[in-house]
Protein backbone atom coordinates (compact mmCIF):
# COMPACT_ATOMS: atom_id res chain seq x y z
CA UNK A 1 0.00 0.00 0.00
CA UNK A 2 0.84 3.28 -0.20
CA UNK A 3 3.59 4.50 2.70
CA UNK A 4 1.29 6.31 5.37
CA UNK A 5 2.19 8.32 8.29
CA UNK A 6 0.81 7.30 11.23
CA UNK A 7 0.84 9.99 14.45
CA UNK A 8 1.26 7.64 17.81
CA UNK A 9 1.08 10.22 20.32
CA UNK A 10 4.59 10.43 20.80
CA UNK A 11 5.18 7.25 22.52
CA UNK A 12 6.71 4.10 20.46
CA UNK A 13 7.86 1.10 20.78
CA UNK A 14 4.85 -0.36 22.52
CA UNK A 15 2.65 -3.03 21.90
CA UNK A 16 0.18 -3.85 19.49
CA UNK A 17 -2.72 -3.74 22.32
CA UNK A 18 -4.51 -2.33 23.10
CA UNK A 19 -4.72 0.28 20.60
CA UNK A 20 -7.10 3.37 19.55
CA UNK A 21 -7.51 4.13 15.84
CA UNK A 22 -8.04 8.09 15.15
CA UNK A 23 -9.24 9.12 12.09
CA UNK A 24 -10.08 12.63 10.92
CA UNK A 25 -12.57 14.21 8.70
CA UNK A 26 -12.59 16.11 5.06
CA UNK A 27 -9.70 18.09 4.13
CA UNK A 28 -8.32 17.62 7.23
CA UNK A 29 -5.32 15.46 8.97
CA UNK A 30 -3.83 14.00 11.57
CA UNK A 31 -3.39 17.16 14.04
CA UNK A 32 -7.15 17.80 14.74
CA UNK A 33 -6.41 14.43 16.94
CA UNK A 34 -3.05 15.54 18.61
CA UNK A 35 -4.06 16.26 22.02
CA UNK A 36 -6.23 13.67 22.26
CA UNK A 37 -3.41 11.26 20.61
CA UNK A 38 -0.72 12.27 22.91
CA UNK A 39 -3.05 11.50 26.14
CA UNK A 40 -3.83 8.51 25.28
CA UNK A 41 -0.21 7.38 24.35
CA UNK A 42 0.66 8.32 27.83
CA UNK A 43 -2.35 6.70 29.50
CA UNK A 44 -1.41 3.31 27.94
CA UNK A 45 -2.65 2.76 24.78
CA UNK A 46 -1.15 1.83 21.39
CA UNK A 47 -2.25 5.10 19.20
CA UNK A 48 -2.72 5.34 15.66
CA UNK A 49 -3.99 8.61 13.91
CA UNK A 50 -3.00 8.10 10.26
CA UNK A 51 -3.42 10.70 7.52
CA UNK A 52 -5.34 9.64 4.85
CA UNK A 53 -3.68 9.24 1.27
CA UNK A 54 -3.26 13.04 -0.20
CA UNK A 55 -3.48 14.39 3.38
CA UNK A 56 -0.90 16.12 5.35
CA UNK A 57 2.12 13.67 5.44
CA UNK A 58 0.92 10.92 3.33
CA UNK A 59 1.30 10.50 -0.43
CA UNK A 60 -1.62 11.07 -2.59
CA UNK A 61 -3.75 10.57 -4.06
CA UNK A 62 -6.80 10.78 -2.58
CA UNK A 63 -9.21 7.92 -2.50
CA UNK A 64 -12.51 8.70 -4.09
CA UNK A 65 -14.64 6.94 -1.50
CA UNK A 66 -15.83 5.92 1.99
CA UNK A 67 -15.25 2.10 0.94
CA UNK A 68 -11.35 2.83 -0.55
CA UNK A 69 -10.47 4.09 2.53
CA UNK A 70 -12.00 1.25 4.52
CA UNK A 71 -10.03 -1.02 3.16
CA UNK A 72 -7.21 1.40 3.01
CA UNK A 73 -7.18 1.36 6.92
CA UNK A 74 -7.57 -2.61 7.09
CA UNK A 75 -4.52 -2.90 5.14
CA UNK A 76 -3.30 0.00 7.58
CA UNK A 77 -4.29 -2.17 10.68
CA UNK A 78 -2.44 -5.62 9.01
CA UNK A 79 0.55 -3.26 8.76
CA UNK A 80 1.35 -2.39 11.96
CA UNK A 81 0.37 -5.83 13.77
CA UNK A 82 -3.15 -4.82 14.98
CA UNK A 83 -5.67 -6.96 15.38
CA UNK A 84 -8.27 -5.31 17.63
CA UNK A 85 -8.73 -1.55 18.25
CA UNK A 86 -11.23 1.14 19.30
CA UNK A 87 -11.89 3.40 16.53
CA UNK A 88 -12.42 6.95 16.91
CA UNK A 89 -13.89 8.91 13.43
CA UNK A 90 -14.86 12.89 13.13
CA UNK A 91 -17.44 13.22 10.61
CA UNK A 92 -16.03 12.15 7.29
CA UNK A 93 -13.37 9.59 9.51
CA UNK A 94 -16.95 8.43 11.25
CA UNK A 95 -18.29 7.15 8.30
CA UNK A 96 -14.48 4.83 7.66
CA UNK A 97 -15.29 4.07 11.44
CA UNK A 98 -19.36 2.58 9.96
CA UNK A 99 -17.09 1.03 7.34
CA UNK A 100 -14.78 -0.71 9.43
CA UNK A 101 -17.31 -1.64 11.95
CA UNK A 102 -19.63 -3.70 9.23
CA UNK A 103 -16.53 -5.18 7.57
CA UNK A 104 -14.43 -6.64 10.47
CA UNK A 105 -16.98 -6.39 13.65
CA UNK A 106 -14.74 -8.73 16.12
CA UNK A 107 -11.53 -6.39 15.21
CA UNK A 108 -13.46 -3.10 16.25
CA UNK A 109 -13.68 -3.38 20.34
CA UNK A 110 -15.90 0.06 20.10
CA UNK A 111 -17.22 3.29 18.47
CA UNK A 112 -16.71 7.07 19.21
CA UNK A 113 -18.63 8.47 16.08
CA UNK A 114 -17.38 12.44 16.27
CA UNK A 115 -20.44 14.78 14.31
CA UNK A 116 -21.16 12.27 12.12
CA UNK A 117 -24.09 10.64 10.53
CA UNK A 118 -25.64 7.78 8.57
CA UNK A 119 -24.74 10.15 5.42
CA UNK A 120 -22.97 13.13 5.19
CA UNK A 121 -25.32 15.27 2.14
CA UNK A 122 -22.76 18.39 0.71
CA UNK A 123 -24.24 21.46 0.04
CA UNK A 124 -23.54 22.59 -3.62
CA UNK A 125 -22.38 25.65 -3.01
CA UNK A 126 -19.79 24.13 -0.44
CA UNK A 127 -18.94 21.34 -3.17
CA UNK A 128 -18.46 23.77 -5.97
CA UNK A 129 -15.80 25.81 -4.01
CA UNK A 130 -14.01 23.03 -3.21
CA UNK A 131 -13.70 21.30 -6.21
CA UNK A 132 -12.62 24.65 -7.54
CA UNK A 133 -9.97 24.92 -5.11
CA UNK A 134 -11.56 28.14 -3.70
CA UNK A 135 -10.97 29.33 -0.45
CA UNK A 136 -14.59 29.94 0.51
CA UNK A 137 -15.14 26.38 0.86
CA UNK A 138 -12.98 27.46 4.26
CA UNK A 139 -14.44 29.87 5.54
CA UNK A 140 -17.98 27.86 4.59
CA UNK A 141 -17.18 25.12 6.45
CA UNK A 142 -15.86 26.87 9.18
CA UNK A 143 -19.14 29.46 9.29
CA UNK A 144 -21.17 26.25 10.03
CA UNK A 145 -18.56 24.46 11.85
CA UNK A 146 -18.34 26.92 14.78
CA UNK A 147 -21.21 28.45 17.43
CA UNK A 148 -20.85 32.10 18.94
CA UNK A 149 -18.62 30.75 21.93
CA UNK A 150 -16.14 28.92 18.96
CA UNK A 151 -15.28 32.35 17.78
CA UNK A 152 -14.50 34.13 20.47
CA UNK A 153 -10.94 31.99 20.94
CA UNK A 154 -12.32 28.52 22.84
CA UNK A 155 -9.10 27.23 23.25
CA UNK A 156 -8.18 25.72 27.00
CA UNK A 157 -4.01 27.09 25.94
CA UNK A 158 -4.26 30.98 26.24
CA UNK A 159 -3.89 32.82 22.69
CA UNK A 160 -4.96 29.64 20.73
CA UNK A 161 -8.04 30.05 18.59
CA UNK A 162 -9.82 27.11 17.85
CA UNK A 163 -11.24 28.51 14.79
CA UNK A 164 -7.69 30.05 13.34
CA UNK A 165 -6.17 26.13 14.48
CA UNK A 166 -8.93 24.55 11.69
CA UNK A 167 -8.44 27.27 9.11
CA UNK A 168 -5.14 26.41 9.01
CA UNK A 169 -5.69 22.42 8.66
CA UNK A 170 -8.53 23.03 6.13
CA UNK A 171 -6.21 24.92 4.29
CA UNK A 172 -3.67 22.62 4.16
CA UNK A 173 -6.36 19.92 2.57
CA UNK A 174 -8.06 22.13 0.06
CA UNK A 175 -6.59 19.98 -2.94
CA UNK A 176 -7.94 17.02 -1.83
CA UNK A 177 -11.81 18.99 0.43
CA UNK A 178 -13.89 18.39 -3.16
CA UNK A 179 -12.43 14.54 -3.38
CA UNK A 180 -13.40 14.21 0.51
CA UNK A 181 -16.71 16.11 0.09
CA UNK A 182 -17.76 13.81 -2.80
CA UNK A 183 -16.88 10.66 -1.19
CA UNK A 184 -18.97 11.83 2.02
CA UNK A 185 -21.82 12.18 -0.28
CA UNK A 186 -21.42 9.48 -2.39
CA UNK A 187 -21.37 6.86 0.64
CA UNK A 188 -24.82 5.59 0.96
CA UNK A 189 -24.65 2.00 2.87
CA UNK A 190 -24.56 3.87 6.56
CA UNK A 191 -27.90 3.16 8.01
CA UNK A 192 -27.44 -0.41 6.74
CA UNK A 193 -23.39 -0.34 7.97
CA UNK A 194 -24.75 1.10 11.48
CA UNK A 195 -27.75 -1.74 11.84
CA UNK A 196 -24.83 -4.33 11.23
CA UNK A 197 -22.73 -3.59 13.74
CA UNK A 198 -22.64 -4.92 17.62
CA UNK A 199 -19.93 -3.10 19.54
CA UNK A 200 -20.29 -0.50 21.85
CA UNK A 201 -20.73 2.96 20.79
CA UNK A 202 -21.10 6.09 21.69
CA UNK A 203 -21.93 8.89 19.09
CA UNK A 204 -21.07 12.55 20.07
CA UNK A 205 -22.68 16.04 18.57
CA UNK A 206 -22.18 19.55 19.41
CA UNK A 207 -25.08 21.65 20.20
CA UNK A 208 -23.79 23.72 17.27
CA UNK A 209 -23.13 22.18 14.55
CA UNK A 210 -24.39 23.05 11.56
CA UNK A 211 -22.45 20.78 9.21
CA UNK A 212 -23.77 17.56 10.39
CA UNK A 213 -27.54 18.86 12.31
CA UNK A 214 -27.32 16.79 16.28
CA UNK A 215 -30.63 15.21 15.17
CA UNK A 216 -28.93 13.42 12.26
CA UNK A 217 -26.46 12.12 14.98
CA UNK A 218 -28.92 11.09 16.96
CA UNK A 219 -30.79 9.21 14.50
CA UNK A 220 -27.36 7.63 14.10
CA UNK A 221 -27.32 6.65 17.28
CA UNK A 222 -30.70 5.54 17.47
CA UNK A 223 -29.85 2.62 14.71
CA UNK A 224 -26.30 1.47 16.40
CA UNK A 225 -27.22 -1.32 18.84
CA UNK A 226 -27.23 0.50 22.89
CA UNK A 227 -24.87 3.13 21.59
CA UNK A 228 -25.12 5.93 23.78
CA UNK A 229 -25.44 9.81 22.71
CA UNK A 230 -24.01 12.71 23.97
CA UNK A 231 -25.34 16.49 23.22
CA UNK A 232 -22.09 18.87 23.88
CA UNK A 233 -23.88 22.50 24.71
CA UNK A 234 -22.40 25.24 22.44
CA UNK A 235 -19.91 22.94 20.61
CA UNK A 236 -20.01 22.79 17.07
CA UNK A 237 -18.35 20.69 14.00
CA UNK A 238 -14.65 20.79 15.00
CA UNK A 239 -15.59 19.85 18.53
CA UNK A 240 -12.38 17.82 18.75
CA UNK A 241 -10.39 21.32 18.06
CA UNK A 242 -12.98 23.40 20.46
CA UNK A 243 -13.81 21.24 23.34
CA UNK A 244 -10.66 18.93 23.47
CA UNK A 245 -11.06 18.40 27.15
CA UNK A 246 -14.64 17.24 26.52
CA UNK A 247 -13.99 15.20 24.00
CA UNK A 248 -11.24 13.24 25.59
CA UNK A 249 -12.85 12.97 28.66
CA UNK A 250 -16.00 11.15 26.86
CA UNK A 251 -13.42 8.75 24.90
CA UNK A 252 -11.74 7.73 28.12
CA UNK A 253 -14.92 6.91 29.71
CA UNK A 254 -15.62 4.39 27.11
CA UNK A 255 -12.22 3.22 27.13
CA UNK A 256 -11.87 2.63 30.75
CA UNK A 257 -15.30 0.85 31.31
CA UNK A 258 -15.97 -0.82 28.31
CA UNK A 259 -19.23 0.59 28.78
CA UNK A 260 -20.84 3.93 27.15
CA UNK A 261 -20.96 6.47 29.53
CA UNK A 262 -22.89 9.52 27.36
CA UNK A 263 -25.56 11.17 28.18
CA UNK A 264 -27.37 14.18 27.85
CA UNK A 265 -26.27 16.25 30.54
CA UNK A 266 -23.07 17.92 30.77
CA UNK A 267 -19.91 16.23 32.58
Amino acid sequence: MTPAFVHHGGVTGVGSEPSVLLLHGAGMDHTVWRGLARHLAHHGWRVLSPDFPGHGRTPGPALESIEEMAAWVIRLLDDEGVSRTTVVGHSMGGLVALRLGAQIGPAVNGLVLVCSATRLDVHSELQQAADARNHKAVELILSWSFGAGGRMGGMSDPGVSALDTCRRVLERGLGVLGTDLRACSGYVSGSEDAAAIRVPSLVVSGSEDRMVRPNSAAALAGILTGAGFELVPGGGHMLMVQQPERVRRLVDGMLASGQLLGSQSDV
